[in-house]
Parts: C-alpha cells; structure tokens; sequence
C-alpha cells in the first residue's frame, strides 16, 4: 500500500472521526430515543422455546412432529409426586384431584409404579391441549390444593426450561456485571473510565435486545447467552479503545485525543471483529437451523457492540473527560517482566511441548462426550425444576416414551405391530386403539357384529342390524353386505361413535340410560381418537425400559422402525420422542461439526491473510489455536462431565474468531 493510500485512508478515518465527535449530542438524542424504543420492542420478538422447531425440515423426526401437530391432540399431562404420606392417603387423594376443574383422568393405583418409599405418583391428564393455557390454570389449581402436601411435579406445560434459563441468566449477568465493574477498577488507571466502558455495553445491550423482533423468531437459547456473549466482546472493543484514548490523551487535548484514537480504533477494532465475526459465519452453514439462529443473533450483537464503541463512546469520553482526568490513580495491576523472560529463555521449548500437547489434546477430544438432552447435563446447583425431576426419578422408574405414526385404516397390522413390539426387554408397555380395553373385554378397535354390539350396547338385535346397514351405506361398504348382515363387522370405536351420531341426529332413540351409557362411552372413544387417530395416519405410545439417552436406546428407535417398515413397506411410517430428538440431534452434528470446523478455519483464515498481508501469520495463528481448540474440549473427556453439543459449537466458533 502506497504512502498517499495510506494517507487518504488516514485522512477519511480523521474526517468520520471528527464529525461523530463534534455531533455528540445528536448522536446522545438518537441514542436516547433508540434506547426508549428498545425498552418496549424488546418485548415484541417470539421466542421459540422448542429445539426440534431447528431441526431441518427433511429429518424424519421433523416430519413425525409435524404430522403430530396437525393431526393428533396431545393432552396436557404432568407427573406429581406426593411425599411422606401413607397409602389411605394417597388413595383418598386421587377423586379429589379428579374432581379438579380441568382434570380428565388421574392414574393412580397402589402398585410400585404408583406409590414407593412413602411416596405417591399421580400421572395426570388435563382436558386440554398441552398449548392450551387452560392446562396451566388447572396445575396450580392441583398445586394449590395439594401446598400442605410435600409437593414435586415434572411437566412439559408451559415454558419452564425457557423461564429457568432466562431466570439463571438475569442472576449470571449479576454476578458478571459486578466482577466486571470490580476488573474494571482493579485494572483502570482512572476511575472515571468506568463508568464510560459500563454506558458503552448497556447502549449495545439495550438496542441489540429492542432490534430482536426484526428477525421475526429468535430461540430461548439464542435470547438467554447473547447478552453474556456480547458483555464480553462490548467490553473488549471498549477497553481497546480506550487505551488507545489514554495513550493520545497524554500528549493531545481531550478532543483532539479522543479523534485521533476513534480513528486509529476504527480498523484495529473492526480487524479484530472480522475474525470473531469469521468464527461465527461457519455456523450458518448448519443444517440444524438453530446454528444460523444463534450466528445472526451473535453476529448482530457483535456489530451493535462495535456502534455503541464507535458511535456513542466518542461522546461518553468528551462528558467524562474531566472526571477521567480528575480520577487519575497508580496502577493496581502488579508488573510481571519475568513472564517475558520466561517466554524468552524458554522459546525452544514451549512449541514442542505445545505441540506434544495439542496432539494428545486432539486425540482426547474426539472422544469427548456430548450430551444431546439435558439428561445427563449435571448442574452445579440444581434449580426446582431438576430437584422434582430428580425426586421423581429416585422414587420411580422414568417413562421413555415414543410415538410411532402409521398410516391408517389397518387395525390389524396395528395389533400386529405392537403385540411383536412388545416382545422385546426393551419395551415396558405399549398404547393403542388396538390394546386400549373399552367395555366388557373389548378393546377400541376390536371388530365386532351387529349381535355382539347389541349385547354391548343393551340394543335390539333388530335395531343394531339396522344401524349396521346405516353405516355399510354411509361408508360405501355395500359388498360386505352382499353374503350376510350378521357376519358383517365393524371396529367397536367406529360404530360406538357412529351410533352417538345418529342418536344426537335423532335418528336413532335410546332409553335415558341407554343414551347414558352412549354419553360416557363417546367421552372416552372421542378423547382417545384425538391423540391417537387422525385423517391419515394412526399413533401408537410406546413406553420403553431404556433411559432417553444411550447408544442402545437410539439403536433401539431404528429397531421400531424396522419393525413398523415390515408392515407398511410401500407407505412412510415415524417415530417421534424425546430420544429421536437426541438421535437426530446427534446426527446432525456429526455432520454439522466437520462444516464448522471446516468453514471457521478458512473463513477466519481468509480475514488474516487480509489483516497481516502474510501468509505465514495466519496459517500459525490457526494452527496455534485450533490446538487451543483440542485441549479445551480434552477436558470433558478427562473428567467424564458431559458438554451439550450446541455449547461445543459455540465455544469452538467463538475461540476460533476470538
């Protein structure tokens, strides 16, 4: 780059610089009126709160919720445990709970499944679904009328994950801003620095919050670690400058210093973001789509970090001039010249052994052990959520359970299905129209004749072979009637329910307890056709023995589609749980690791060969701290803790940037 170049790019920076500086208070009243609105906006972004919403849209897990979503009813439920009571109690307790407004069906028995260690677990269902508010009106309403009991309850209502982060967050960003505040001051050579460098970060907080709503949906994940994320880099764009403040600030006046060093800042700064800016853009190649949520997320607070530095600080140094010139004190920070002698003497050694150790790092780190639940995530200090959970899963076994989505209008094969299923160890029990037992010995789907269905129901033969005929008629079934009414059949669920049509028609009629008896039926026949049939397609609950998160257990989940494949081989059949979340969640990043790992590298890489004009620098620069990389994430492995595998990603992306 030539002298004059240099001199013009000089030049421009000295021009911008000086018109942020001598336009401060316009710059303070736009900031002022950001900031208000971002009070308010920050409210207005949706945050999704559901991981598999990420998932990519040709995943079978994907598919399988979706199709869920729209043709199944999925009841609210929740499992509360009840502690230190006798078993009289416990059963005395659960027509009370019944009675609760809301409340469809407690199950509750006397078993070891039900009541343990003077403990009773009620497995609650609501009569609504579980995104209807209505199922949380009801819980505090069990919770309230059981608060003398000792009370723990797990449940999926609601946003309680979400809630508890954001919760953990606001108390992490407590503590941070005071060992901040306490850095600051420990570190600073004026006391009237601080209170810039703090201004600088609540402006870029505030307005990367009140902007989120521009990206329509954000994740909780994304909506919670942002503000930690962008506390970190505010802060180091601020105190660059600064220090660079402070520097020309020695020599120059306090306006002419802070024009100088904003225009020197500018491109030391903005270099210095491109790589962590680098790091970032690699996780938008993600296939999980909550990577290119968090990268815009992180991306976007990092360009607000380097405004409120670029844009505001110029201004906060020209109000706190006086004061920073007033509060000048010695350094607290003790000097440390033996640390480059020791860097000096020892230059030979240091790079083998850091090579020796980036080799065992990395070889440590691919068996690092990734967590793709919140299963089996230890916590430090465990919140009111995890203790019930916990609670619950010492006391009683825990239920895995899976849905698995067939096409319908086969009971058959459904019966087939879950009678082979429910061979195997794996499988503690399974739910079906099938298997699920309605009157005297029946089950829901069992097809029965017009004389086997009058006995049911209390009807005349003669009466039941006419709505027989009725039914053969509204459904096309004319051939089935051509050898014999008698022998004609139909599913219990599907006549029971056509019959409740016809009376509420008017034209059939029953006697009071005849429709009585119709009324009760058709409650629970309609309550289990919505979560377990829908237009095209049949659900089934299986409840395995298996934890929601192992190796046996995801091979397990291809074993039931294997099984399923075998009746339906022509026709698509899904599998959907918490444990095909984790599959499919380890399964994505298998793939989505190498991509970010890969992209990062050139990325990044490419930003140093621009910034050093060398293309030694950056390949040693990369290879120091891709080893920094290895040994990080050889720690787990060393200690056996598990990492959630989206903080890998992030931690990786941003180290690599940073």
């Amino acid at each position: 780059m030539s002298n004059e170049t240099k001199k013009t790019g000089s030049s421009f920076m000295e021009k911008l610089s000086t018109v942020i500086v001598d336009k401060r208070n316009l710059i303070f009243l736009l900031t002022i009126i950001l900031l208000v609105f971002s009070a308010f906006s920050r409210n207005w972004v949706e945050v999704e709160s559901d991981l598999t919403y990420y998932l990519p849209s040709d995943s079978e897990t994907k598919q399988a919720l979706d199709i869920m979503d729209e043709q199944f009813t999925t009841y609210g439920t929740a499992e509360v445990m009840v502690a230190n009571i006798t078993p009289e109690q416990a059963a005395a307790l659960e027509p009370k709970i019944k009675e609760i407004k809301g409340v469809q069906s407690v199950d509750y028995d006397e078993t070891t499944a039900h009541y343990n260690n003077l403990s009773a677990l009620y497995s609650i269902t609501f009569a609504y679904s579980e995104d209807d508010e209505a199922c949380l009106d009801s819980l505090e309403a069990v919770k309230e009328y059981l608060s003398d009991y000792d009370l723990y309850v797990d449940t999926d209502l609601g946003n309680t994950q979400q809630e508890t982060i954001d919760h953990e967050i606001s108390v992490i960003m407590v503590y941070v801003a005071i060992v901040i505040v306490l850095v600051l001051l420990f570190t600073s050579e004026t006391y009237g620095e601080v209170p810039v460098l703090i201004l600088t970060f609540v402006v870029a907080l505030v307005l990367n919050q009140g902007t989120n709503f521009l990206m329509g949906k954000i994740s909780f994940i994304s909506n919670s670690v942002t503000s930690i994320l962008q506390l970190a880099l505010s802060i180091d764009y601020a105190i660059i400058f600064c220090n660079r403040f402070k520097e020309e600030h020695r020599l120059l006046p306090l306006r002419e210093a802070v024009i100088v060093s904003l225009s020197k800042s500018i491109p030391e700064i903005g270099a210095s973001s491109l790589t962590t800016i680098g790091g970032l853009v690699a996780m938008l190649f993600m296939r999980f789509k909550l990577g290119p949520d968090m990268a815009l997320c992180l991306i976007k607070s990092i360009l607000f970090a380097l405004l409120a530095a670029f844009i505001v600080m110029p201004g906060l140094l020209m109000l706190f001039g006086p004061l920073i010139d007033r509060t000048q004190h010695r350094s607290f920070v003790p000097k440390i010249p033996f640390v480059g002698k020791l860097d000096y003497a020892t230059r030979y050694i240091i790079p083998i052994v850091f090579v020796v150790l980036a080799v065992i790092g990395y070889r440590l780190s691919s068996d690092c052990p990734y967590a793709y639940g919140y299963g089996l995530i230890s916590a430090p200090k465990q919140n009111e959520t995890q203790v019930a959970q916990q609670m619950i899963e010492d006391n009683f076994t825990s239920k895995n359970m899976l849905a698995l989505i067939v096409p319908t209008g086969d009971y058959d094969k459904e019966s087939a299905i879950l009678d082979e299923l429910g061979q195997y160890d794996e499988v503690d029990s399974t739910m079906g129209l099938t298997n699920i037992e309605a009157l005297d010995g029946y089950m829901l789907a069992d097809k029965l004749t017009p004389r086997q269905f009058a006995e049911l129901a209390g009807l005349d033969y003669e009466a039941a072979q006419v709505v027989y005929a009725a039914y053969a008629a509204q459904h096309s079934e004319y051939g089935k009637l051509a050898g014999n009414l008698a022998t004609y059949k139909v599913p219990l669920i599907d006549m029971f329910l056509f019959v409740c049509d016809q009376v509420d028609s008017g034209i059939v009629t029953l006697s009071d307890d005849q429709t009585q008896m119709l009324q009760d039926a058709e409650v629970q026949m309609n309550s289990a056709k919505a979560q377990l049939q829908g237009t095209d397609y049949d659900r089934m609950l299986i409840y395995l023995t298996l934890p929601e998160s192992s190796d046996e257990t995801y091979a397990f989940t291809d074993k039931i589609l294997e099984i399923a494949e075998k009746y339906y081989p022509d026709e698509n059949v899904y599998l959907a749980g918490e444990s095909t979340n984790e599959y499919e969640f380890e399964k994505s990043f298998a793939v989505d690791n190498k991509v970010v790992s890969i992209v990062s590298v050139l990325v990044v890489m490419l930003v140093l060969l621009f910034t050093f004009n060398s293309a030694g620098m950056p390949v040693l620069l990369i290879l120091v701290i891709q080893g920094c990389i290895w040994l990080n994430f050889s720690f787990p492995t060393i200690t056996g803790k598990y990492i959630f595998f989206l903080g890998y990603l992030i931690v990786s992306s941003i180290q690599m940037g940073a």
